[in-house]
């Protein structure tokens, strides 16, 4: 299942794993995003457009052309792990974690016994790697397989993110940096990303690093994720389907009107 696995593969090799960000629903939208060269595609049931339909026909999409489904829940509860997992997710992200309690608790929930509490029975689950494993081969071997990934985006998970990051089973701690910007105090405002922001997210980076863990971050541009890479991030989200969709579609009208070119949103 490992090798079937395209994120837990990248992340064991130590390169930079780029993904897609999925917002908006429709499993051709999932196709696209996994055709376009990279590791994963997580699908955003938290911010994004994603129901649980939408969410399991994204999954299998995704699956198929040989990337992994990444699962964004919408809150930290242990259903919303299931449902995701169930689905045959080959991980899941968790937004605003706030202690190390919470991330061990997180663990159980995504972990089949004797490590967690995670019930067995979805037949979707081992058809979403290929070759697929049979019933007992994912009831093996999911536990060293499938990626759990806590966002650090509150102070109380920044003032904590070393016993997080020291926390069994939690494989990724991925940034989420407008949130964490918000909750410290130091918002980006107008793309201004303060001294304070980068600070804590150096913090988070060298928490990670240090515990054996890898640490990830969402950005919104090409060049952002370039920079992101540079520094030492795992896993670093490339770009989202509704923005680039909007200014894509914005800028190709301007050259229809012999307009001037719309500009982009301003990054952090």
């Amino acid at each position: 299942m490992q090798a079937a696995s395209k994120i837990r593969t990248a992340l064991d090799e130590g390169c930079p794993s780029f993904g897609m960000w999925q917002m908006i629903p429709g499993a051709n939208v999932s196709r696209l995003l996994a055709r376009t060269g990279v590791d994963w595609v997580c699908v955003d049931c938290e911010h994004g457009n994603i129901d649980d339909g939408a969410m399991h026909d994204a999954v299998p999409a995704i699956a198929a052309t040989g990337v992994s489904p990444i699962v964004r829940i919408p809150d930290m509860q242990g259903w919303m792990v299931k449902r995701a997992l169930d689905c045959g997710a080959h991980g899941i992200i968790v937004p605003m974690l706030r202690s190390a309690e919470q991330a061990r608790q997180l663990v159980k929930d995504s972990k089949f016994p004797p490590l967690g509490v995670r019930g067995f029975g979805s037949p979707l689950s081992m058809e979403r790697f290929s070759p697929a494993p049979t019933f007992t081969e994912y009831l093996q071997q999911a536990n060293s397989t499938l990626v759990t990934i806590v966002q650090i985006e509150t102070q109380e998970a920044l003032n904590s993110v070393e016993e997080i990051a020291a926390v069994d089973g939690v494989d990724v701690l991925f940034i989420g940096p407008f949130d964490l910007g918000n909750n410290i105090g130091h918002p980006i405002l107008d793309g201004v990303v303060k001294q304070e922001l980068k600070d804590a997210m150096a913090k988070i980076l060298k928490a990670s690093h240090d515990n054996g863990k890898k640490c990830g971050v969402f950005s919104v541009t090409g060049e952002q994720a370039k920079a992101f890479a540079e520094q030492g991030f795992d896993m670093i989200a490339a770009a989202t389907d509704y923005t680039v969709l909007d200014f894509s579609l914005r800028s190709q009208l301007s050259v229809a009107q012999s307009a001037a070119p719309p500009q982009p949103g301003k990054s952090y």
